[in-house]
């Protein structure tokens, strides 16, 4: 089962324009959720001449239960956004509680 857990669905119904992967390589166990990769994906929605570039920002965790796409953040982010989450999600642990998240959603549907 695959799941995209956003208002609007189409906002990412097209291949992302950058990818930072977060773990791809061994399994990671909570529960009876096998966690195979979990990445956050850019999608740059509009272009602001004083803002910058509108970002959105998902979540994927690929799971042997399926797996879940969903916002992590979004909004007029300045340069890199992706790269920053990222960082900030490896230096303060926050891979765990998206993981978990991304669980306790995927429970939800199936």
């Amino acid at each position: 089962m695959d799941i995209i857990d956003l208002h609007d669905p189409a906002r990412v119904n097209k291949s992302p324009d950058d990818v930072e992967v977060l773990m791809s390589s061994g399994n990671f166990i909570q529960d009876e959720f096998v966690i195979t990769h979990v990445e956050l994906r850019l999608y740059l929605e509009r272009h602001d001449e004083k803002l910058g570039d509108f970002s959105l920002i998902t979540s994927f965790v690929k799971t042997n239960h399926g797996s879940i796409e969903m916002i992590y953040d979004e909004g007029f982010r300045g340069l890199y956004p992706l790269k920053r989450a990222s960082e900030f999600l490896i230096s303060n642990l926050g891979i765990s509680g998206l993981i978990l998240r991304s669980i306790i959603v995927l429970r939800e549907k199936i």
